[in-house]
């Protein structure tokens, strides 16, 4: 099949700010969608975030490529009524105000279909349109604390830490806001009919705590923060400082490459067995990959090929010939000063994306 993109000819109508629907609707613009993106007079708060790069935002730059901005009073009946045609061939409108503000508006779902029945309208919130917390104020931090998610590897109690990855933000709204679209676009195609598509993003992460549900719902027994084995609580699945401070990230689950890791490291023969005493097995191969730097390491695990890699800063992982090679930052992104710089990398396959 040649480079073909699937939603060109789509129109998108995105009333969201920050990280979540602007995400969503750059991956859907990335497949062939145009995207019209609806600002407040004086623009939302990611044109605010640094680094400024003559006065324009990057994030908001990485965020919103490739989309047109209008600039719409939403409180102002004639903003709002410039809004109509727009609405009328519309095929996805995605929203991300706290629930039933776009209704006061005049711009809730039905205010839409009633013009465009067919029309794929997509909320996205903390936690969804209904329930006793729909209304409650909250950030990635907050959905993730609510849902259990977070409560499994917080970090020792006097030190806790915060992920690197706004996980609700993207795997809990961008993600599922793009599936459901897709998925109310294939029904449309099937019954003519439009769809309200409510994304809680609260909602997807107690799919991230599969394991954790397992265990609590068939064992009997919720566990307790650090117990899960890939959240700390196996020596095969952690990180291990080096000698320079360099971290080795070890995920040697199955039995060969726990074998090969233990091996590399030249592990005692009696500490292999980490049934035995985990904590002891731990403790001996901290101080064997604390001897060593993170460059003396490297070469000794991809000899041993065990799922073992050493932490690449990210300036460092945008030089990776591999990703480079999968062209990953093949599409450029031009800034404020004139700079092209690499776009954000999304997963879209690209067989669906415009060429670089």
């Amino acid at each position: 099949m040649k480079n073909a993109q699937p939603l060109k000819g789509l129109l998108v109508l995105d009333f969201t700010t920050l990280l979540p629907g602007p995400l969503a609707a750059l991956m859907l613009a990335e497949a062939g969608a145009e995207v019209i993106k609806i600002e407040r007079p004086g623009g939302e708060d990611m044109r605010r975030f640094p680094p400024l790069v003559n006065g324009e935002s990057a994030v908001y730059a990485m965020l919103n490529r490739g989309k047109q901005v209008l600039t719409l009073d939403l409180k102002s009946d004639a903003d709002r009524d410039k809004l109509r045609p727009l609405i009328a061939r519309a095929d996805i409108v995605i929203e991300q105000f706290r629930p039933g503000v776009m209704a006061r508006l005049g711009l809730g779902h039905d205010d839409m279909r009633a013009i465009n029945p067919g029309i794929v309208y997509c909320s996205i919130s903390g936690y969804g349109q209904s329930g006793p917390r729909a209304q409650e104020a909250g950030h990635d931090i907050n959905y993730i604390g609510a849902t259990g998610l977070l409560d499994l590897q917080p970090g020792p109690p006097q030190a806790p830490v915060v992920p690197p990855a706004q996980v609700a933000d993207i795997a809990g709204g961008t993600f599922p806001a793009v599936i459901n679209i897709l998925l109310a676009l294939r029904a449309r195609d099937q019954s003519g009919e439009g769809a309200y598509i409510d994304i809680a993003m609260t909602d997807a992460m107690f799919t991230f705590g599969w394991y954790a549900l397992a265990l609590g719902v068939g064992g009997g027994r919720f566990p307790k923060p650090g117990e899960i084995p890939v959240v700390g609580g196996s020596p095969r699945y952690r990180l291990y400082p080096a000698r320079d401070g360099k971290l080795v990230a070890c995920g040697a689950l199955e039995q060969k490459f726990w074998e090969a890791f233990c091996a590399a490291i030249e592990l005692p023969p009696e500490l292999i067995d980490d049934r035995r005493d985990p904590k002891a097995t731990g403790e001996a191969a901290a101080r064997k990959i604390a001897a060593r730097t993170g460059e003396e390491w490297r070469p000794v695990f991809e000899k041993a090929d065990c799922c073992t890699t050493i932490v690449a800063p990210l300036e460092e992982a945008l030089r990776d010939p591999h990703f480079v090679e999968r062209g990953l930052f093949a599409h450029g992104l031009t800034l404020g000063d004139g700079r092209e710089v690499t776009a954000l990398p999304v997963p879209i396959d690209p067989l669906f994306r415009g060429k670089p």
